[in-house]
């Protein structure tokens, strides 16, 4: 059977574009303070997710508490959440009910103290070979924004765009291009109406080892040059990774993630400013640990 007869998957979205990269580069590295996520299910399937987080710097404690109601028969998902700044949010969801492969979702979130609201209203709709998102900004602009990616024997192109509805002009555009394999995955990006290029590679090099790198340039950068970050993961057993990155500014990242038991997870984070490392201060403007915690039942 030749591989044009071959099935084709539904492609990532948009904003998954090099997702494997990005979540190697940036997850379970907690050095911005310490974390703490409490996850509970109920038998009437209500998630709730209670999430609380103390900036090192600042020493500012935020937090939110969230309720998730999902009715799999239906394709509803109903989420209520309301965080320490007195911002409430709601989002309602549905999929596969006014068709196979749509999915709709309202977005919205309201500050009393301040009287601030946004609403985002976003269509998605998925089909092998394809996967396209609008979003309707109801209160800022109108802002209508659409984006597309096709996908086919791993290949991947994508765009985004953004039209101002009162203006009557484009506000924003970027383009992308890429691979995905089991193993690996390449993609490079157009962003900021192509004034940004970035490209990112991820590698599974063994069951127990994952590889990856960013580069980005800025065309309206004051400074010159490519900005670089490579990282790996290595799994030291079924229940603990370890992860390191650096970038070409001699920031060095470490973190260690331990499942605890079955629901408690613990991740710890260290970043080192390589350049620095006899400043006076160990832990202060050039270099920051931080710890996570999650419970989850």
């Amino acid at each position: 059977m030749s591989s044009s007869s071959l099935p084709q998957p539904v492609p990532p979205s948009w904003k998954d574009l090099g997702k494997s990269s990005n979540d190697l580069l940036s997850k379970d590295f907690p050095i911005n303070g310490t974390q703490l996520e409490v996850k509970t299910t109920t038998p009437s399937n209500v998630a709730f997710k209670v999430n609380g987080t103390r900036d090192t710097k600042t020493s500012l404690i935020a937090g939110d508490i969230e309720a998730k109601y999902t009715d799999k028969p239906h394709g509803l998902v109903f989420t209520q959440a309301w965080t320490t700044s007195n911002t409430l949010r709601t989002q309602v969801e549905l999929e596969n009910q006014i068709a196979k492969g749509l999915k709709v979702d309202l977005n919205t979130a309201l500050t009393p103290d301040s009287g601030s609201k946004t609403a985002l209203l976003t269509t998605t709709y998925k089909q092998p070979g394809l996967h396209c998102r609008a979003f309707l900004d109801l209160f800022k602009g109108p802002i209508f924004t659409a984006d597309t990616v096709l996908g086919r024997d791993g290949f991947l192109v994508g765009a985004e765009a953004s039209y101002n509805v009162t203006e009557g002009k484009v506000t924003r555009y970027a383009t992308a291009i890429g691979f995905s394999a089991p193993e690996y995955a390449v993609t490079v990006h157009g962003l900021g109406n192509l004034s940004t290029f970035a490209a990112s590679y991820y590698h599974r090099v063994s069951p127990d080892v994952e590889a990856g790198a960013k580069a980005i340039y800025d065309t309206k950068a004051t400074t010159q040059g490519v900005s670089l970050e490579v990282g790996a993961k290595a799994y030291l057993d079924s229940a603990a990774f370890f992860k390191a990155k650096i970038n070409n500014s001699g920031i060095l990242a470490l973190g260690y993630t331990q499942a605890l038991r079955p629901g408690v997870r613990a991740s710890f984070g260290l970043a080192l400013d390589t350049q620095r490392l006899n400043d006076v201060t160990p832990v202060g403007p050039a270099h920051k640990v931080g710890a996570s915690f999650t419970f989850e039942g």
